[in-house]
Order: structure tokens, then C-alpha cells, then sequence
């Protein structure tokens, strides 16, 4: 549950590892453009565009993680434009561009390839770094206005390589761009269909094309039941020194508890050979009441870094694949269980589906049993923890009469005082399913009113905010944020 106050298989030991939760890292071509280059000086003997400028600039844009890809020709002709840009279009490497402004510019020279570029869909930012020698904020403006003029899409950021807020704008500008591009060609699998009636999760394939570049490919349960029962003795022994890790114990044996491994086991086989980059699952009616409940399954995929959402809820499937990308850490999604509009918290509680490595200082990951049986009547384990303190996001995608909108709003996960605990577990009356406590910094009524499901989306790290923002942007969603 969550509370918010507003494997990889190892070739040669044949042993589970875990692999540690890497960052994205954009991908960024960087220009400098201007016509008075190759050392040209002003009046007074100094050339015009300061090469220790864009130095720094590139060193603070690689000193917050992004890989440059630079162009080592200052363009200012329409041929030196063309070669550039189409360079970076052409390069499927590439998430966006910089435009960094030298000194000022004819900019009908570099609008036409620059719109040429723009067509890929790729991310595009004019930089203009302050300054009075050099004319850079010149050069900055005419081709803003340029681009604002003729329609091609852009962010215009004007600050200095050494002011953090400068950079963090292009840096969460480039992550979303490449959390677009990586959308782009992708395969959402989908296990099942709607799940416990949901209208509120469901896609339209058209759309997702549409806009995101996303083919979703539709599978039943019936090969995942199949392979869960193939499972060997020796797969199911090979995962437990890596429960052991996760929980301090392997669960007690017996049909139930076994069921619930072989799935997990089944269900990432599956994800791999069928290469799907991020999967929903339906869970019941039908697999729950089956087979097998879900939530350890989706415990431990979520735990082993894939998106994916229960339900059949893409909405939360595409918001946890985001915060998935953007966090250092696992990601957790459940009910918006409980709002204490007074004090900014709300209570978050998953079906018993958590990543384990979320447990806070309140005690470890524990097992736990899925416990409604009209929500799967075979049962099945589920993950019992308090979600650690750390400051983040609260998100979910929703769509509003077809329109896909996002309602984005900082939070700081905490963990009630030790004395209380017992009793806030049991305000829900199913206190062994996982807990996680937030305050919304927001505000929590006008959040309600554009909230357009019961699952909230909740994901560490105090930079995301604006990489989420920045890629509604880039992809035409609307921002909501409260």
C-alpha cells in the first residue's frame, strides 16, 4: 500500500543477479551557429564568438548526463545548415538538438533545415547563453522568431551554463525527447482484456499509433498459464537466493506460493520472447480465478525494471513506464485508496503488487496473501511493506472525451510515526497489502476534480517533475498540474 500526503538470468552460474537501476542518458546533438565565425573579431579585438563559452556550455550539458553529439562546423550558410541538421536527422541515435547561438545570425540561412530536421520529431532547443560581447542574444531571438513564425516547434532557453535551473531546463527537455523517440517503433504487449470493468484504462490502438509510435499486440492467458505450468523444479530453486535478498526468506511452500513464482517466472519469458518493451495484464476475472493471482508476478517484474500495469490499465502503464525511465528507483502504482484534503495526504494502497526494494526503514519486504477472493479466487502471493521516504512524483495518464491529459504533482513519500503505525495499516481493514504515505504538494481538490482513475502512479526523485511536463509537450498531451 502507499500512503501519500499529496534479472537478468546469468549465462555461465546460471544464477539470478540483480542489475542496478541505471538512468536514461539523452542523446544530444549541439550546434553552434553565427555569422561571424572561424575567429572573426569585433571593433574592439575580440573575437565574436567566445569559444570559452561554448565550452563550458558543452562541459554542464555532459556534466548533467548527456552524451553530446557536436557538429564541429559553425553554421551560418544554408549549405552548412543543411549538412548539420540532416546529420542529426539522419542519426537514429539522436533524441535532440541544440542550437547554441554564437553571435547573430541571417536566419532564413538555417530555418529551412532546420524545419527539414524538425519533421523527424525529434526534440529541438534554441540555447542563448547571457552575455553583451558577441551579440549571442541577437543571433538567440531572430531565430526564435524565425521558428515561431513558420510554426516549427521548439524550447527557447536563455541562461547561463553555470545557473543549474538553466541546464535543468534543457536537460529534462532532452529526457523527454528521448523518452518520445524511445515510444517511437515500439511493441506494448497485452495480456487479456479489460480487467474489474475499468473504462477508464482502456486504449485505442489507432491513437496510441497516432501519437506515440506504440503497437499494441494482444495476447490471452492461455500460453502464459502453459508456460508458468513448464516451469522446472530448478528455475523455481535458482530464484531463491534472490528472494532471500529481497524479503530476508522464500516463501512458505505449498500450491498456492509456487503458482504465484511460476508465473512470474512464465510471464518474464514471455515479455522476452515476444520482445515487448512494456506489457499490461488483465490478472482477473480470468488468470486470478484460474490460476494464479498476479501481484508477485508484477511485484517482481516492476522489481526487475519492466512498466506495466494490472487491469488492463494502459494509462497507468504508460505513466509508470515514464516515471520507470525518469526514476533511480522502482516505481509503485496503486488505489488512491484514501484523501485527507486538510492535511495533503493520501493514502495509496496496491493489491498487494509493490516493488520489494521500496521497503523503508519500518521493516523489510514481506509475503503476504492476496486475500479478496473476488478479485481471483485461486489466490496467490502478494508484498507487504511501508514505501521509504524520498521526495517524487505523483502522475497518472488519463484520457478526457478521447483526449489524453496528465495530471503531474510533486510529493514527499513519509513513513508515520512507529507508535501509529498499527493503526493506520488497519484504517483500510487490509493491512498486510503494501502502504506508502505522501504529501501531495498540491492542491489536493483541484487534483481530485482531474483525476481520472482509481490508480495513482508514484515514482522517486526530485527531477522528474519537469522531464514529464516537458514530454507532454513534445507529445500533445495536456499537463495538468495542480
Amino acid at each position: 500500500m502507499f500512503c501519500i500526503r499529496v534479472s537478468r538470468r546469468c549465462g555461465v552460474h546460471k544464477k539470478y543477479v540483480i542489475e542496478e537501476k541505471r538512468m536514461i542518458e539523452p542523446r544530444v546533438g549541439f550546434i553552434v551557429y553565427g555569422v561571424h565565425k572561424d575567429g572573426l573579431k569585433d571593433p574592439m579585438g575580440q573575437p565574436f564568438i567566445d569559444e570559452a563559452v561554448v565550452e563550458h556550455s558543452k562541459n554542464a550539458l555532459v556534466k548533467a548526463g548527456l552524451k553530446l553529439v557536436t557538429h564541429d562546423v559553425v553554421i551560418a550558410t544554408k549549405q552548412e545548415a543543411i549538412a548539420a541538421m540532416r546529420r542529426m536527422k539522419s542519426d537514429e541515435k539522436v533524441d535532440a538538438v541544440i542550437l547554441f547561438s554564437g553571435t547573430w545570425v541571417w536566419a532564413a540561412h538555417l530555418v529551412g533545415a532546420t524545419r527539414d530536421y524538425s519533421t523527424s520529431g525529434k526534440g529541438l532547443m534554441l540555447w542563448t547563453h547571457p552575455g553583451s560581447q558577441g551579440w549571442r542574444p541577437v543571433g538567440g531571438l531572430v531565430m526564435h522568431g524565425g521558428l515561431l513564425e513558420i510554426g516549427v516547434a521548439h524550447k527557447f532557453v536563455y541562461g547561463a551554463a553555470d545557473d543549474p535551473e538553466t541546464i535543468a531546463k534543457l536537460t529534462s527537455y532532452a529526457q523527454a525527447s528521448h523518452l518520445k523517440n524511445w515510444l517511437n517503433l515500439s511493441t506494448l504487449g497485452t495480456f487479456g482484456g479489460r480487467g474489474m470493468g475499468q473504462t477508464c484504462g482502456v486504449a485505442d490502438p489507432s491513437q496510441w499509433m497516432r501519437m506515440f509510435g506504440v503497437d499494441i499486440d494482444s495476447r490471452d492467458t492461455t500460453e502464459l498459464i502453459g508456460t508458468a505450468q513448464a516451469i522446472s523444479s530448478d528455475e523455481i530453486k535458482e530464484l531463491a537466493p534472490r528472494l532471500q535478498r529481497l524479503f530476508g526468506k522464500t516463501p512458505e511452500p505449498g500450491l498456492v506460493n509456487e503458482r504465484s513464482i511460476r508465473l512470474y517466472l512464465a510471464l518474464k519469458k514471455i515479455v522476452q520472447n515476444e520482445k515487448f518493451d512494456f506489457y499490461t495484464i488483465q490478472s482477473f476475472p480470468g488468470l486470478g480465478d484460474d490460476y494464479s493471482a498476479t501481484c508477485f508476478a508484477q511485484s517482481m517484474m516492476l522489481e526487475d525494471g519492466y512498466a506495466t500495469s494490472t487491469l488492463g490499465d494502459f494509462n497507468t502503464l504508460l505513466t509508470v513506464l515514464l516515471l520507470t525511465k525518469l526514476s533511480k528507483e522502482r516505481v509503485y502504482y496503486g488505489d488512491l485508496q484514501h484523501i485527507d484534503t486538510k492535511n495533503n495526504e493520501i493514502k495509496i494502497i496496491g493489491d498487494g503488487a509493490c516493488p520489494p526494494s521500496l521497503a523503508g526503514k519500518l521493516g523489510p519486504a514481506g509475503f503476504a496473501e492476496h486475500g479478496i477472493p473476488t478479485e481471483g479466487e485461486a489466490g496467490g502471493l502478494s508484498v507487504k511493506l511501508i514505501c521509504k521516504v524520498g521526495e517524487g512524483v505523483l502522475a497518472r495518464l488519463g484520457r478526457v472525451n478521447g483526449e489524453f491529459q496528465m495530471v503531474i504533482t510533486r510529493a514527499t513519500v513519509f513513513e508515520p510515526p512507529a507508535a501509529q503505525l498499527a493503526d493506520r495499516l488497519n484504517e483500510c481493514g487490509i493491512p498486510f497489502w503494501p502502504h506508502g504515505f505522501v504529501t501531495a504538494q498540491c492542491d489536493v481538490n483541484k487534483l481530485l476534480q482531474h483525476w481520472t482513475n482509481e490508480y495513482a502512479c508514484l515514482g522517486y526523485g526530485s527531477d522528474i517533475f519537469p522531464a514529464l511536463v516537458d514530454f507532454c509537450e513534445l507529445t500533445g498531451i495536456k499537463a495538468i498540474l495542480p
